[in-house]
Protein backbone atom coordinates (compact mmCIF):
# COMPACT_ATOMS: atom_id res chain seq x y z
CA UNK A 1 0.00 0.00 0.00
CA UNK A 2 0.98 3.43 -0.49
CA UNK A 3 0.80 4.99 2.74
CA UNK A 4 3.51 1.96 3.61
CA UNK A 5 6.35 4.35 1.57
CA UNK A 6 4.27 7.68 1.55
CA UNK A 7 6.89 9.44 3.84
CA UNK A 8 9.38 9.18 0.78
CA UNK A 9 7.09 11.20 -1.58
CA UNK A 10 6.89 14.69 -2.25
CA UNK A 11 3.11 13.97 -2.08
CA UNK A 12 2.32 17.33 -2.62
CA UNK A 13 3.88 16.96 -6.31
CA UNK A 14 1.47 14.10 -7.24
CA UNK A 15 -0.63 13.04 -9.09
CA UNK A 16 2.44 12.12 -11.80
CA UNK A 17 3.07 13.16 -15.48
CA UNK A 18 3.97 9.22 -16.37
CA UNK A 19 1.39 8.21 -18.98
CA UNK A 20 -1.62 5.38 -18.04
CA UNK A 21 -0.15 1.65 -17.87
CA UNK A 22 3.94 2.85 -17.71
CA UNK A 23 5.90 0.79 -15.62
CA UNK A 24 7.94 3.88 -14.00
CA UNK A 25 5.51 4.31 -11.26
CA UNK A 26 5.77 0.04 -10.07
CA UNK A 27 9.69 0.54 -10.74
CA UNK A 28 10.02 3.60 -8.74
CA UNK A 29 7.35 2.05 -5.91
CA UNK A 30 10.06 -1.12 -5.99
CA UNK A 31 13.14 1.45 -5.63
CA UNK A 32 11.43 3.22 -2.61
CA UNK A 33 10.61 -0.28 -0.94
CA UNK A 34 14.51 -0.90 -1.25
CA UNK A 35 15.18 2.18 0.77
CA UNK A 36 12.93 1.11 3.33
CA UNK A 37 13.68 -2.23 3.59
CA UNK A 38 17.95 -0.86 3.97
CA UNK A 39 16.40 1.94 6.66
CA UNK A 40 19.06 4.31 5.44
CA UNK A 41 18.79 7.65 6.75
CA UNK A 42 16.39 9.61 4.53
CA UNK A 43 18.24 12.48 5.22
CA UNK A 44 21.76 10.60 3.82
CA UNK A 45 20.13 9.39 0.58
CA UNK A 46 20.53 11.11 -2.50
CA UNK A 47 18.92 10.11 -5.79
CA UNK A 48 20.24 11.78 -9.36
CA UNK A 49 18.51 11.63 -12.44
CA UNK A 50 19.51 13.27 -15.77
CA UNK A 51 17.10 13.11 -18.35
CA UNK A 52 13.32 11.35 -19.82
CA UNK A 53 10.97 9.96 -18.62
CA UNK A 54 12.31 7.76 -15.83
CA UNK A 55 14.55 11.01 -14.66
CA UNK A 56 10.95 13.02 -13.26
CA UNK A 57 11.72 10.45 -10.68
CA UNK A 58 13.62 12.53 -8.65
CA UNK A 59 10.72 15.01 -8.89
CA UNK A 60 8.60 13.33 -6.05
CA UNK A 61 11.10 11.61 -4.05
CA UNK A 62 11.71 13.03 -0.28
CA UNK A 63 15.88 12.50 -0.22
CA UNK A 64 18.03 14.89 -1.79
CA UNK A 65 17.24 14.63 -5.34
CA UNK A 66 19.41 16.36 -7.80
CA UNK A 67 17.99 16.39 -12.02
CA UNK A 68 20.71 17.35 -13.93
CA UNK A 69 21.52 17.28 -17.93
CA UNK A 70 20.83 14.72 -20.01
CA UNK A 71 23.59 11.98 -20.18
CA UNK A 72 25.34 13.18 -17.32
CA UNK A 73 23.42 11.87 -14.14
CA UNK A 74 26.19 9.45 -13.21
CA UNK A 75 28.98 12.73 -13.61
CA UNK A 76 27.18 14.53 -11.23
CA UNK A 77 26.96 11.61 -8.54
CA UNK A 78 30.60 10.96 -8.91
CA UNK A 79 31.81 14.36 -7.97
CA UNK A 80 29.12 14.14 -5.33
CA UNK A 81 30.26 10.33 -3.84
CA UNK A 82 33.88 11.96 -3.88
CA UNK A 83 33.06 15.15 -1.66
CA UNK A 84 30.52 13.61 0.97
CA UNK A 85 31.40 9.84 0.91
CA UNK A 86 29.50 9.61 3.93
CA UNK A 87 25.96 10.15 1.35
CA UNK A 88 23.74 7.12 0.04
CA UNK A 89 24.00 7.82 -3.68
CA UNK A 90 21.63 6.59 -6.00
CA UNK A 91 21.62 6.86 -9.95
CA UNK A 92 18.42 6.46 -11.78
CA UNK A 93 18.60 6.90 -15.65
CA UNK A 94 16.24 5.75 -18.64
CA UNK A 95 18.28 3.52 -21.42
CA UNK A 96 18.87 6.00 -23.61
CA UNK A 97 19.94 8.62 -20.79
CA UNK A 98 22.67 5.52 -19.78
CA UNK A 99 23.67 4.06 -22.82
CA UNK A 100 23.52 6.65 -25.58
CA UNK A 101 24.37 10.48 -24.46
CA UNK A 102 25.36 9.39 -20.75
CA UNK A 103 27.39 5.49 -22.48
CA UNK A 104 30.31 6.93 -21.69
CA UNK A 105 30.08 7.75 -17.94
CA UNK A 106 28.50 4.66 -17.77
CA UNK A 107 31.82 3.02 -18.91
CA UNK A 108 33.92 5.44 -16.65
CA UNK A 109 31.69 4.49 -13.79
CA UNK A 110 32.47 1.01 -13.80
CA UNK A 111 35.64 1.33 -14.55
CA UNK A 112 36.18 3.07 -11.28
CA UNK A 113 33.85 0.89 -9.16
CA UNK A 114 32.81 3.75 -7.13
CA UNK A 115 30.42 2.82 -4.69
CA UNK A 116 26.91 4.35 -6.42
CA UNK A 117 24.04 2.29 -7.05
CA UNK A 118 22.46 2.85 -10.81
CA UNK A 119 19.42 1.85 -11.35
CA UNK A 120 18.79 1.89 -15.51
CA UNK A 121 14.75 1.60 -16.74
CA UNK A 122 15.02 0.54 -19.75
CA UNK A 123 11.67 0.95 -21.93
CA UNK A 124 13.10 0.14 -24.94
CA UNK A 125 12.97 3.61 -26.35
CA UNK A 126 12.85 7.53 -26.10
CA UNK A 127 9.52 7.60 -24.33
CA UNK A 128 9.69 11.65 -23.64
CA UNK A 129 11.59 13.32 -26.85
CA UNK A 130 9.92 11.85 -29.60
CA UNK A 131 9.61 8.24 -30.38
CA UNK A 132 13.27 7.59 -31.43
CA UNK A 133 15.40 4.24 -31.06
CA UNK A 134 17.70 3.51 -28.11
CA UNK A 135 21.06 1.96 -27.84
CA UNK A 136 18.87 -0.82 -26.12
CA UNK A 137 15.66 -0.99 -28.82
CA UNK A 138 15.54 -4.89 -29.53
CA UNK A 139 16.42 -5.52 -33.52
CA UNK A 140 14.04 -5.24 -36.02
CA UNK A 141 11.34 -3.25 -33.51
CA UNK A 142 9.53 0.01 -34.43
CA UNK A 143 10.05 3.76 -33.42
CA UNK A 144 9.99 7.19 -35.26
CA UNK A 145 13.38 6.61 -36.21
CA UNK A 146 13.00 3.02 -37.36
CA UNK A 147 9.36 3.00 -38.78
CA UNK A 148 10.39 -0.54 -40.66
CA UNK A 149 12.62 -2.10 -37.88
CA UNK A 150 15.31 -1.43 -36.35
CA UNK A 151 18.57 -2.07 -37.65
CA UNK A 152 20.88 -1.83 -34.88
CA UNK A 153 21.92 -4.60 -32.74
CA UNK A 154 21.20 -3.59 -28.98
CA UNK A 155 23.34 -3.26 -26.36
CA UNK A 156 23.20 -6.09 -23.37
CA UNK A 157 23.66 -3.30 -20.66
CA UNK A 158 25.18 -5.77 -18.15
CA UNK A 159 27.70 -7.32 -19.83
CA UNK A 160 28.79 -3.86 -21.50
CA UNK A 161 29.28 -2.61 -17.47
CA UNK A 162 30.82 -6.00 -16.96
CA UNK A 163 34.07 -5.87 -19.15
CA UNK A 164 33.87 -1.89 -18.19
CA UNK A 165 34.52 -3.03 -14.56
CA UNK A 166 31.37 -3.01 -12.55
CA UNK A 167 31.57 -5.81 -9.89
CA UNK A 168 27.46 -5.90 -8.89
CA UNK A 169 24.91 -6.34 -11.93
CA UNK A 170 21.49 -7.79 -12.02
CA UNK A 171 18.06 -7.53 -14.04
CA UNK A 172 14.23 -7.09 -13.18
CA UNK A 173 11.28 -6.03 -14.86
CA UNK A 174 7.94 -3.85 -13.63
CA UNK A 175 6.08 -7.31 -13.16
CA UNK A 176 8.81 -8.79 -11.10
CA UNK A 177 8.92 -6.12 -9.03
CA UNK A 178 9.60 -7.62 -5.64
CA UNK A 179 12.50 -9.13 -6.88
CA UNK A 180 13.47 -5.78 -8.27
CA UNK A 181 13.44 -4.33 -4.50
CA UNK A 182 15.35 -7.65 -3.64
CA UNK A 183 18.00 -6.70 -6.14
CA UNK A 184 18.20 -3.14 -5.28
CA UNK A 185 19.30 -4.08 -1.77
CA UNK A 186 21.40 -6.27 -3.06
CA UNK A 187 22.94 -3.67 -5.09
CA UNK A 188 23.35 -1.11 -2.20
CA UNK A 189 24.77 -3.61 -0.26
CA UNK A 190 27.87 -4.37 -3.33
CA UNK A 191 31.09 -2.15 -1.95
CA UNK A 192 31.49 -1.01 -5.30
CA UNK A 193 29.95 0.31 -8.80
CA UNK A 194 26.32 -1.44 -8.57
CA UNK A 195 24.09 -1.26 -11.50
CA UNK A 196 20.55 -2.96 -11.97
CA UNK A 197 18.39 -2.70 -15.52
CA UNK A 198 14.71 -2.65 -14.82
CA UNK A 199 12.69 -3.92 -17.79
CA UNK A 200 9.67 -1.81 -18.48
CA UNK A 201 6.55 -1.36 -20.51
CA UNK A 202 6.15 1.94 -22.55
CA UNK A 203 2.75 1.33 -23.96
CA UNK A 204 2.60 4.97 -25.64
CA UNK A 205 5.46 5.38 -27.52
CA UNK A 206 6.80 1.89 -28.02
CA UNK A 207 3.34 -0.31 -27.26
CA UNK A 208 1.46 1.44 -29.67
CA UNK A 209 3.91 0.85 -32.68
CA UNK A 210 5.07 -2.77 -31.78
CA UNK A 211 1.89 -4.47 -31.38
CA UNK A 212 1.02 -4.41 -28.06
CA UNK A 213 -2.77 -3.60 -27.54
CA UNK A 214 -2.91 -3.05 -23.89
CA UNK A 215 -0.14 -2.22 -21.09
CA UNK A 216 -1.13 -5.52 -19.89
CA UNK A 217 -0.16 -7.35 -22.62
CA UNK A 218 3.28 -5.68 -22.08
CA UNK A 219 3.62 -7.18 -18.56
CA UNK A 220 2.76 -10.26 -19.25
CA UNK A 221 5.63 -10.19 -22.30
CA UNK A 222 7.66 -9.42 -19.54
CA UNK A 223 6.11 -12.26 -17.37
CA UNK A 224 6.83 -15.17 -20.48
CA UNK A 225 10.16 -13.88 -21.39
CA UNK A 226 12.37 -13.46 -18.36
CA UNK A 227 14.31 -16.68 -17.53
CA UNK A 228 16.32 -17.23 -14.09
CA UNK A 229 17.83 -19.76 -15.86
CA UNK A 230 19.30 -22.30 -19.28
CA UNK A 231 18.55 -21.43 -22.64
CA UNK A 232 17.52 -18.38 -23.84
CA UNK A 233 15.86 -18.57 -27.19
CA UNK A 234 13.78 -15.54 -28.97
CA UNK A 235 13.38 -12.56 -27.34
CA UNK A 236 14.38 -14.27 -23.65
CA UNK A 237 16.33 -12.57 -21.24
CA UNK A 238 17.80 -13.25 -18.35
CA UNK A 239 16.75 -11.77 -14.60
CA UNK A 240 18.09 -11.78 -10.82
CA UNK A 241 21.59 -11.60 -9.81
CA UNK A 242 23.52 -11.64 -13.27
CA UNK A 243 27.19 -11.29 -11.75
CA UNK A 244 29.54 -9.73 -8.76
CA UNK A 245 33.32 -9.37 -8.37
CA UNK A 246 35.34 -7.82 -6.05
CA UNK A 247 37.62 -4.60 -7.24
CA UNK A 248 38.91 -1.87 -5.37
CA UNK A 249 36.71 0.98 -4.87
CA UNK A 250 37.52 4.31 -6.01
CA UNK A 251 36.22 6.64 -3.02
CA UNK A 252 37.95 4.52 -0.34
CA UNK A 253 41.43 4.13 -2.31
CA UNK A 254 40.73 8.23 -3.23
CA UNK A 255 40.85 8.50 1.03
CA UNK A 256 44.10 6.40 1.38
CA UNK A 257 45.81 8.62 -1.30
CA UNK A 258 44.45 11.99 0.38
CA UNK A 259 46.12 10.51 3.79
CA UNK A 260 49.57 9.55 2.56
CA UNK A 261 49.61 13.30 1.33
CA UNK A 262 48.44 15.04 4.33
CA UNK A 263 51.59 12.72 5.70
CA UNK A 264 53.75 14.23 3.84
CA UNK A 265 54.07 10.74 1.61
CA UNK A 266 53.12 10.79 -2.23
CA UNK A 267 54.95 7.58 -2.93
CA UNK A 268 53.33 5.63 -0.11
Amino acid sequence: MFSEIAQYFRTEALPHIWCPGCGIGTVTAAFVRAIKNLQLDQNKVVVVSGIGCSSRMTGYLDFNTLHTTHGRALAFATGLKLARPELDVFVVMGDGDSSAIGGNHLIHAARRNIDITALVINNSIYGMTGGQCSPLTPHDKRATTSPYGNLDRPFDLLDLARAAGATYGARATAYHNQLLTKLLVNAYNNPGFSIVEAISQCPVSYGRRNKFKTPADMVLWQKEHAVTRGELGGEDFLIGDIFKAQAPEFVAGYGKLRERLRGGSADG
